[in-house]
């Protein structure tokens, strides 16, 4: 063998090791289709959407840093602050007057200034009360202006102040300090010397404006679990109404279905035996009701959803683009969630859709159950909207964001990672279609939904918050409910007011009742409300002229009146009921988006009682009025401790003004009955415990937009269906190789309390 030869084999063996090692090297590799598509990018409403954001912490702190420089008054810090003294009680976005936002978003007009409502609670002052401010414009503002009498037409009474911390904190000192004079009592009831009894809230405060009177429910706290299904049986009466915390005094105390005038008095009856006594134990960790340590060891064994190529959404500071949507997101901190300028492929359909009320009407045979009902808005439902479990309460592989507010505090809090974003598989078709005759073929596409989700701890119950976005042009907005049920000592009859759950713990029945702002532009800000419902007709056969037939007929109405549009809570209502445009569809029909409700609500309040007026949105289950820029909210913070003089009584908004093209707004209630049970322990499931509501196309296009969506599968008999280039379906064995670099797993929900 020659030299050339030699050299030309070696040549080929270099050639083969060097190829093998490519294979080798290339083997392990995520496949090119693993490679990350860029999310949605074009984003002309990026910088529009800032006219709706929330303040950031530096603008906070810049709006306090005004007022304590420039009121004129001694500002004690809120979490310090006794009713006698002034305190700043929050700070918020003032959200600007709509004219002005579409003249900017729109009109190519200046952008509005940018300002924060102020909150103050004046208690060191001749004739105390609270004021609002909104101050600016910012980042350094230089100007205030009092708008409480244009806002509420009047003063708002010092007595309407929601509680704070550091008030709650004072009363639970009186509470301590009284129950130290029923020491062999309390050893006897519930082996406690009080100190380790913790107070649950009830509300309202009295039964006239002006009261400041609250009972306080007594419970066995037991650390990592939910004190609120053991119940010792004790509730007391607090009156905190003056300004001055050494004048307030336990007015009442209750005990198994007594009445007494003191912790003395029940003491002394103790004593001399005259008082029946419910012997508790003192509750252990391990055997304590309403415990979610876990019972058995953990299985990691279900699915996952995941992002082979991740998200096809984008989010910059308050905006989300997805799929032909736009959508501009916040969060109140009285109010809760709430989004803004909702536009599908380029056009906007909703300008503000917010939650509003949360509203708990509780039933017992004790006082404080049977008087209480909370309206979430007065505690925070979006301040207390806490960081949520990545994997667990939204996917793991959502977009988490922080939110902050100002709220008894004079410097900004955060709730990190306290909204979620994410898209969502459903699992069902969104439509789908086998064909088996004439011609075989298979269409059908995936119902993949983008969801912004927030979840409010309010005490002991759990509200789930969601937004839903499909490809179809619809939106969805659904609450779940879950968390712990509120409880009596079960006494007496308890159980015609609830269910027993435990040894002595009375589920006690309740309403839920959920209040939103739907502010529809349909096809521009000019609508009517139409209806459409069905009826039979009986009309003779055309073809015999002997027999007759039961004909489906369509009833088409356009309601002219505000009062025609307030339908009651739980009354017939028309099935299709839609904001209509004056402009047709290609068929003409008017473009239209169809409301519609999803609700189990349970009774309302009576006209009757003193207090209805406060939540008398809830005497509708839908209620479509002309927008106003002065009636921008359904409730108020102040309704709580003042529902018989309510500060904002929805039941005015309605006035029998015309709804014919004009710019309305769409006011939704849904709600349910709650009578817990054995399975409510420990959780409230959030199945069967969701209401909502869908805003629907409604001849608003001309097809089901759903048709450009990249999902929609197409199968023939004369096509290979494995073929990953004409069905996406048959990609998917290769990108389960691309299963993304998850974050590590970080909770620190426990860190800003």
């Amino acid at each position: 063998m020659n030299v050339r030869t030699v050299l030309i084999l070696l040549g080929l063996a270099l050639a083969t090791i060097f190829a093998l090692v490519c294979v080798l090297l290339t083997r392990g590799r995520a496949p090119s289709a693993c490679q990350h598509l860029p999310p949605e990018q074009e984003d002309p409403e990026h910088g529009q959407s800032l006219v709706f954001a929330d303040l950031t912490p530096e603008e906070m702190a810049q709006v306090v840093r005004y007022l304590r420089g420039n009121l004129g008054v001694q500002l004690v810090e809120a979490s310090r602050a006794r009713p006698s003294d002034n305190c700043i009680a929050s700070v918020e976005l003032q959200v600007p007057a709509k004219a002005e936002v579409l003249r900017f978003l729109d009109g190519g007009g200046a952008r509005p200034p940018r300002e924060a409502l102020a909150v103050l609670y004046f208690g060191n002052q001749p004739d105390p009360n609270v004021t609002e401010y909104v101050v600016g414009p910012l980042p350094a503002p230089t100007s205030h202006r009092d708008v409480t009498v244009p806002k509420y037409g009047g003063k708002v009474p010092y007595h309407r102040r929601p509680v704070t911390a550091k008030e709650y904190l004072d009363i639970n000192g009186l509470i301590q300090r009284e129950l130290e004079k029923a020491p062999r009592f309390l050893a006897a009831c519930c082996e406690s010397d009080g100190s380790d009894l913790v107070t649950l809230t009830t509300a309202p405060r009295g039964f006239k404006s002006g009261d400041r009177a609250t009972w306080f429910v007594l419970f066995h706290n037991v650390a990592g679990t939910g004190y609120y299904l053991s119940p010792v049986g004790l509730e007391v009466l607090v009156e905190h109404g003056d300004l001055h915390t050494s004048r307030w005094q336990l007015l009442k105390v209750f005990y198994n279905g007594r009445y007494f005038a003191s912790t003395g008095d029940l003491e002394r009856e103790f004593v001399a035996g005259t008082l029946e006594t419910i012997r508790l134990k003192q509750p252990q960790p391990d055997t304590v009701l309403g415990s979610m340590r876990p019972r058995r060891p953990p299985d990691f064994s279900g699915p996952l959803q995941l992002e082979p190529k991740g998200p096809r959404y984008s989010v910059r500071d308050n905006h989300i683009i997805f799929q032909g949507w736009s959508i501009t997101f916040g969060m109140s901190p009285s109010s809760g969630p709430r989004l803004f300028d909702i536009r599908y492929r380029g056009e906007r359909i909703v300008y503000e859709l917010s939650l509003q009320e949360a509203l708990a009407v509780y039933g017992s045979n004790c006082p404080g159950g049977m008087s209480t009902r909370y309206l979430d808005g007065s505690f925070g439902m979006g301040r207390f909207a806490y960081e949520l479990v990545r994997g667990l309460d939204c996917p793991y592989t959502a977009t988490y964001v922080d939110r902050h507010y100002l709220a008894e505090l004079d410097t900004p809090k955060t709730n990190q990672n306290s909204l979620c974003i994410f898209e969502h598989d459903s699992s069902v078709p969104l439509r789908r279609h086998f064909s088996d005759s004439q011609s075989l073929y298979y269409g059908g596409l995936r119902k993949n939904t983008l969801v912004i989700r927030a979840i409010s701890t309010l005490i002991n119950y759990d509200y789930i918050w969601d937004f839903m976005f499909h490809s179809s042009g619809a939106v969805e907005v659904r609450v779940h409910a879950t968390g712990y049920i509120s409880s009596s000592f079960l006494h007496g009859q308890g159980t015609d007011y609830g269910n027993r759950v435990g040894p002595h713990t009375l589920g006690t029945m309740h309403l839920h009742h959920f209040h939103y702002k739907v502010d529809l532009d349909v096809d521009g800000q000019l609508n009517s409300l139409e209806t459409q419902d069905m009826e039979y007709e009986l009309v003779e056969d055309p073809q015999t002229m002997q027999n007759t037939v039961e004909r489906l007929h369509l009833r088409r109405a356009r309601l002219e009146r505000e009062d025609e549009a307030a339908f009651p809570l739980n009354a017939p209502m028309p099935r299709y009921l839609s904001f209509a445009s004056p402009n047709p569809n290609k068929w003409g029909h008017s473009r239209s988006y169809r409301i519609q409700i999803i609700s189990f609500a349970g009774k309302h309040l009576p006209t009757s009682s003193s207090m209805e007026r406060s939540v008398s949105w809830g005497r509708y289950q839908l209620a479509v009025t002309r927008r106003k820029e002065e009636e921008p909210t359904s409730s108020s913070i102040y309704n709580q401790n003042d529902p018989w003089t309510p500060t904002v009584a929805f039941a005015d908004f309605i006035n029998n003004e015309t709804i014919t093209n004009e710019d309305l707004v769409a006011w939704i209630s849904v709600g349910f009955l709650h009578v817990p049970h054995a399975e409510d322990v420990p959780n409230t499931v959030t199945v069967g415990n969701g209401v909502g509501f869908f805003l629907r196309p409604y001849n608003y296009f001309d097809e089901d937009p759903s048709v450009d969506s990249p999902d929609s599968v197409y199968l023939s008999s004369e096509q290979d269906p494995g073929a990953c280039g004409a069905n996406p379906l048959a990609c998917l064995p290769p990108a389960t190789a691309c299963a993304p670099s998850l974050p590590p797993f970080h909770f620190g929900g426990f860190l800003n309390l």
